[in-house]
């Protein structure tokens, strides 16, 4: 559903556009609201209403009866924000959030299939970097293509 990356800035309301590709999806879709939340490898992931209902049950699924089960449930879900596009396909990604991913000005809108990731430029750049040495090793690890 969401595909590429695109580099955008944060406007001085910590509002980002969402990419006119990413709109294409989302009005096929008919997606109305999104969830913005504290993401892995210091980024945040952004899900669509169904998508995250979908993350949300798999989490019910599992024990809570387990520590790191806990721990991050309670990170993942207490960090989440409803996130309802303006006319101009603005988003507010809350303080809390910008600070955990390191947000300033510069970022970058990452698709990845089925949510979209948020990242500091910078962030995204040396991620991109140190990965894409190893990308076929992961593919060879992870796939049979």
């Amino acid at each position: 559903m969401f595909y590429g990356e695109y580099e955008h800035t944060l406007d001085v309301k910590n509002r980002l556009i969402i990419p006119a590709r990413f709109r294409d999806a989302v009005e096929e879709s008919c997606i109305e609201k999104f969830y913005i939340t504290r993401g892995l490898d210091e980024c945040l992931f952004m899900f669509a209403d169904s998508e995250w209902k979908l993350q949300e049950n798999k989490f019910k699924t599992m024990s809570f009866t387990k520590r790191e089960v806990r721990k991050f449930r309670r990170l993942f879900f207490s960090g989440a924000s409803e996130a309802v596009p303006d006319k101009q396909w603005r988003i507010l990604v809350p303080d809390y959030l910008k600070q955990y991913a390191g947000l300033n000005k510069d970022i970058m809108i990452i698709g990845v299939s089925n949510r979209i990731e948020i990242w500091a430029k910078d962030k995204w750049k040396n991620f991109y970097k140190t990965s894409k040495e190893n990308y076929e090793d992961i593919a060879e690890n992870l796939l049979d293509v």
